[in-house]
């Protein structure tokens, strides 16, 4: 019991470090540059796919803890961490927040207007939208949009 803990909390861990540098990149690559106002913590707390995170989780625990070979336990773990830690190249940064933030194509409306574009990011209270017509970014209140 006390190993299938440790491998757990180990994989959580793994996991955590991961995911942590994968936001950073999107956050500074994608969110600042597009000049979106939100915390990086929110961003991070908000956008967490949780199935994706256990898998992964279980899995370096698994690894970590019970695989005897540490040449292809590195090799994965590094592996993993080496492609997570490309998000903090601009280019892949920003092109990692557009497929996982981005929506294209989206209609919105509200009680005078009808707003057609691509979401670049969908927050707690506001959409930042970028209009095809007005050709800009707009941010768009939740409350007053119609569903």
């Amino acid at each position: 019991m006390s190993k299938l803990l440790q491998a757990l909390l180990s994989g959580v861990f793994y996991t955590f470090i991961i995911d942590f540098l994968l936001f950073l990149g999107i956050f500074i690559h994608y969110i600042q540059f597009l000049e979106i106002e939100i915390f990086y913590n929110i961003l991070f707390a908000d956008n967490q796919n949780i199935t994706l995170f256990i898998i992964l989780s279980i899995f370096s625990g698994y690894l970590i803890i019970y695989l005897e070979n540490t040449k292809v336990t590195l090799t994965i773990l590094g592996s993993l961490f080496l492609i997570v830690l490309l998000s903090l190249i601009p280019y892949i940064g920003y092109n990692a927040g557009k497929i996982i933030l981005m929506k294209k194509n989206v209609t919105h409306k509200d009680a005078k207007y009808t707003f057609t574009g691509d979401i670049y990011y969908n927050g707690r209270k506001t959409i930042t939208f970028y209009d095809y017509e007005l050709k800009r970014i707009i941010i768009l209140e939740k409350k007053d949009l119609i569903k």
